[in-house]
């Protein structure tokens, strides 16, 4: 239950505009997009193909800048931090998972989930990783390259690297989308479960109206503004 004293929300956007591309080419993507989510969240977000989805993803995420307008993220004014800075941000409060993956092929199982802990310094990074390769089922591929996994291993891999550092904000990109139907439902039932152990405020694109229907609230975009909300 919401109370007075609740901190604010974890994600806030205000005012958000975010245009890509170069002259005659320059399209307008975000549009006036104001949007509070508040901690431990689940946000599905859904709509259209190029309705702008993903690109709100990236600007939660910080892998995209908005070209005017404000973006607070547990409580950091995103606009503030150069491309360094945001970057260890991100490594500390945000986990992503898209949908193709984005192993590093040359590394193993467990190197890939070990690497954002050991960019942040972080000792007990292999162990750690061990730990949260276990929590998604694959003690038994520490040691395999994602040449050797399936499509469903390399998207839990991909899951606990991105759980793996405790972050207060998880996004999916469509993180089913190259996976078939009893494997994608075994991904999401794990990222269900993470944000429950965790408490993570989970924002998720997706494409599958059963799954949007899973989190707390639905956000639905057309044409680069949220054209409404709903509560399943």
């Amino acid at each position: 239950m919401k109370n007075n004293s609740q901190p604010g929300p974890v994600i806030a956007l205000s005012g958000v505009n975010l245009s890509l591309g170069h002259g005659a080419a320059r399209v307008h993507i975000l549009k006036d997009i104001d949007l509070h989510i508040g901690s431990g969240e689940t946000i599905g977000l859904v709509g259209p193909s190029g309705s702008g989805k993903s690109t709100l993803l990236m600007v939660m995420a910080g892998l995209e800048r908005a070209d005017r307008g404000s973006v607070t993220i547990a409580g950091e004014d995103l606009s503030a931090l150069d491309e360094d800075a945001l970057a260890r941000f991100r490594g500390r409060h945000i986990g992503i998972v898209f949908q193709s993956f984005h192993l590093i092929p040359t590394m193993t199982a467990m190197e890939n989930v070990a690497v954002p802990l050991e960019l942040s310094g972080i000792a007990d990074a292999h162990a750690r990783a061990r730990d949260e390769l276990a929590a998604v089922g694959l003690s038994e591929r520490l040691n395999h390259y994602p040449a050797e996994l399936s499509g469903g291993e390399q998207q839990r891999v991909a899951l606990a690297r991105a759980l793996v550092p405790n972050p207060k904000i998880l996004v999916a990109d469509e993180p089913t989308g190259n996976l078939d139907e009893d494997t994608g439902k075994q991904v999401i039932d794990l990222l269900f479960a993470g944000h429950e152990k965790r408490g993570t405020t989970l924002v998720l694109v997706t494409h599958d109206s059963a799954l949007a229907a899973r989190c707390a609230r639905v956000v639905r975009l057309r044409s680069g503004r949220i054209d409404g909300m709903s509560r399943p």
